[in-house]
């Protein structure tokens, strides 16, 4: 199963570094991490040998949270836009042989969705009969997640629809309460799946991927990323929301000193 998932999602990752050619867009590989991972969510649950109920709720989840994902960004930020600002970055730093230096981030993303698909190998593979508390609080907070990173995207997306928002940070609804309330939540999201595979034999091993994702959200490719490209384009007006807005928990704005 491990095999055949990694095959899967490497040659996605393949298909899309090809693809990434014509779009001249990098940013494609964003949609396929969070596709490559629905695709081992739902591949894991039909290959599974654990319970049938518990294997259809681990692909549910998986893959209605990857997929809506998936398309967001392709939406948003991917089809008829221009290369996101880190992608660019990227490529003013690597300077030279830069085809092969994104096929190795592309495919380095793939190894990531098979590292974090430990709770989706966990739970399709337990036998045990019935679903235990964990794996109901799990699909809970799966659902609160799920609604709380959609709305922080369409709070966003409304945002930057707006003409008169060129130029400026989102504090509406959410954006408010955190400088990456979308983040936070997709945060949740991997607690929820380490709940469900907790049960299982060695689920505890399930715990690592929500570790593992709030080390590349503070450390990698998330918040440090994200925050550099905003101070470029936004500035002073970036820098005051930073001193008011928590970086990840939601918490009560500040007032600026």
């Amino acid at each position: 199963m491990i095999l055949t998932g990694a095959i899967a999602v490497c040659s996605l990752m393949f298909v899309l570094w090809l693809l990434h050619f014509p779009m001249r867009n990098a940013a494609i590989v964003d949609a396929g991490w969070s596709g490559g991972l629905a695709l081992l969510g739902i591949l894991f649950a039909a290959l599974g040998d654990g319970l049938p109920a518990r294997r259809c709720l681990i692909g549910v989840m998986a893959g209605l949270w990857g997929m809506r994902l998936a398309v967001h960004l392709l939406t948003d930020r991917i089809l008829g836009h221009p290369e996101e600002g880190r992608y660019q970055q990227l490529r003013r730093e690597w300077r030279t042989n830069i085809p092969l230096k994104f096929l190795a981030f592309y495919e380095f993303q793939a190894l990531l969705c098979i590292v974090l698909s430990a709770p989706f190998y966990l739970a399709a593979v337990n036998p045990a009969p019935g679903l235990r508390w964990t794996e109901y609080a799990g699909a809970a907070l799966w659902l609160v997640a799920l609604t709380g990173e959609s709305l922080a995207d369409r709070q966003l997306h409304a945002f930057k629809q707006d003409p008169a928002s060129r130029g400026r940070t989102c504090r509406a609804g959410l954006w408010k309460w955190s400088r990456h309330p979308n983040y936070f939540f997709e945060w949740l999201v991997w607690v929820a799946f380490a709940l469900v595979a907790l049960p299982a034999p060695w689920g505890w091993l399930g715990l690592f991927s929500p570790v593992l994702m709030l080390y590349f959200l503070f450390r990698v490719t998330g918040i440090p990323a994200t925050e550099a490209q905003a101070l470029r384009t936004r500035g002073d007006d970036y820098r005051r929301y930073q001193q008011t807005t928590s970086v990840f928990f939601p918490l009560p704005p500040k007032h600026s000193a």
